[in-house]
């Protein structure tokens, strides 16, 4: 993997007309991320998503979240989607993409107006739907992408196009690939 790069706010800036061009609908799905393990990823091309395990494969379901009262996963969190216009220039290399922590990368508006929570999306022969938990950027996030990409993505333009991301639960298993449209339904 490549030295990290940090993108300063002008350069951010400066990717933002691609970002706005995200298509509405049919989004490709461009990236599909397993974490089997706290700081591990694995790239994959073709995926199973599950109503109880989320990702197969990823640790979703046995890491639990500190938002619940026991400790358990929140189901409401079972996915995590970021733009993969914003992930390519936050990363500033292909190889770095998956840094982010999120499980699947759509070259998708994914802004409140456009996909509110509730909103479901056909992926390959999965359903999933957008939820209502947010999604924000970590102190990890700002150590793997640095101090303005975590204040671009969290400003007032970045939240409201969810920037960061969304999170999202699967409605109907089935498997995705890489390629998979993300559609609307």
């Amino acid at each position: 993997m490549t030295a990290a790069k940090h993108l300063s706010t002008e350069e951010l800036e400066q990717g933002l007309e691609t970002i706005l061009r995200s298509p509405s609908d049919d989004g490709e799905l461009a990236l599909i991320v397993r974490r089997p393990d706290v700081d591990e990823r694995e790239a994959v091309s073709v995926a199973r998503l599950d109503t109880e395990q989320g990702l197969v494969g990823d640790n979703w379901l046995q890491r639990g979240s500190r938002h619940m009262p026991d400790g358990a996963a929140d189901p409401e969190m079972q996915l995590n989607i970021m733009n993969a216009r914003v992930v390519s220039l936050l990363a500033d290399g292909a190889e770095r993409r998956e840094l982010a922590g999120d499980q699947l990368y759509l070259d998708m508006d994914l802004s409140y107006e456009n996909l509110p929570p509730g909103t479901q999306l056909a992926i390959g022969d999965a359903i999933i739907e957008v939820t209502e938990a947010p999604h924000t950027g970590c102190k990890k996030f700002a150590g793997r992408f640095g101090r303005d990409a975590m204040v671009f993505v969290n400003s007032g333009m970045g939240k409201k196009l969810n920037f960061r991301g969304i999170n999202a639960k699967v409605t109907q298993s089935g498997d995705i690939r890489v390629g998979d449209v993300a559609r609307k339904l």
